[in-house]
């Protein structure tokens, strides 16, 4: 009977001692989930794998994956990105969304046909997922097959009429095959289509610059700088623009405004220091030529140090990784 009892408690105690160590990694688990979370969100990506590399060693959870996947790609380590990608297509084989995630890394990795073969693995499961075609495209583009890309953005806009991305990568390769009449047309559209978008005022610029029409690309440029004064590329084929028609004063006068709102720019400085040696002010151009050196410097010495944009976590999944 005492043997009895012995084993009887002695079971009981074993298995609170279980239930509470269950209990304990589950704390752990949540913390380093949540911390890793609250990482990506304050920008520090590196702690914020650690925290999921940490969670997952007591517990593999899909939704951590997904976090780690998305932090190793803005870190820009693509192998472990994949690493843990590969592992959620395991899990998850029929899952459209990783596996288009992976094929986008697949892309930004430079490893084409896989990519293609998860948007094909895609489209297998359905025929009518816009963004399947729509990476195919951007792949076969970045592979030089223009014209297969454009047949898999067409297949995408036919689905997604509405598809912003593939309308402008369809007007891009357009403009790339100097078919800038069938270029302006589609920027047309897409002027209907998202008139706040920088980028579509952006290309469409390109396109008009390409035929000639000088004074719509200039109108296009500063339609973009009017929706987003901050945006370089825009400001710099604005001025490049005005030298081009050999306005070198109004050039001057249009990189002061751009440098005053963003004095870090050095290739403002630059644009200036030619349209000043255009003119004739060699100093001026001199001068300006040696603040772009300095900013330049600058700024490399605060990438070394680790200086770095913070991604952004708010839409995980747009087309390619969570």
């Amino acid at each position: 009977m005492g043997n009895f009892f012995k084993s009887l408690f002695s079971s009981s105690e074993a298995e609170t001692s279980v239930d509470e160590q269950t209990k304990e990694n589950r704390k752990k688990f949540d913390v380093f989930k949540y911390d890793g979370i609250r990482a990506l969100r304050m920008g520090k990506v590196s702690y914020g794998v650690q925290c999921f590399e940490e969670a997952l060693k007591i517990e593999e959870d899909i939704e951590v994956l997904q976090f780690l996947a998305t932090a190793y790609a803005a870190l820009h380590a693509l192998d472990e990105a994949l690493r843990v990608t590969h592992r959620l297509v395991e899990l998850k084989p029929e899952d459209v969304n990783v596996l288009l995630a992976r094929a986008s890394l697949f892309n930004q990795a430079e490893k084409g046909e896989e990519a293609i073969a998860d948007c094909l693995r895609v489209v297998a499961l359905d025929a009518s997922n816009p963004v399947a075609w729509y990476l195919m495209g951007k792949v076969k583009k970045s592979g030089n097959d223009l014209s297969g890309a454009i047949d898999d953005l067409t297949k995408a806009i036919d689905i997604k009429q509405d598809f912003v991305d593939a309308c402008l990568l369809r007007a891009e390769i357009l403009l790339e095959l100097n078919r800038s009449d069938e270029a302006l047309l589609e920027m047309e559209d897409l002027i209907d289509l998202a008139p706040e978008e920088e980028a579509v005022y952006l290309l469409r610029g390109r396109v008009n610059e390409h035929l000639g029409n000088l004074s719509a690309a200039a109108d296009d440029y500063g339609q973009v700088v009017i929706l987003n004064p901050f945006n370089e590329e825009a400001s710099l084929l604005k001025g490049a623009l005005l030298m081009k028609e050999g306005k070198w004063e109004e050039a001057v006068d249009f990189f002061d405004e751009v440098i005053e709102l963003i004095p870090s720019f050095s290739e403002a400085y630059r644009g200036r220091a030619k349209a000043k040696a255009s003119k004739g002010d060699n100093e001026g151009a001199w001068e300006d030529e040696q603040k772009a050196v300095a900013l330049d410097a600058e700024r490399k010495e605060d990438e070394e140090v680790g200086g770095s944009k913070r991604p952004n976590f708010n839409d995980m999944y747009k087309g390619g990784i969570f």
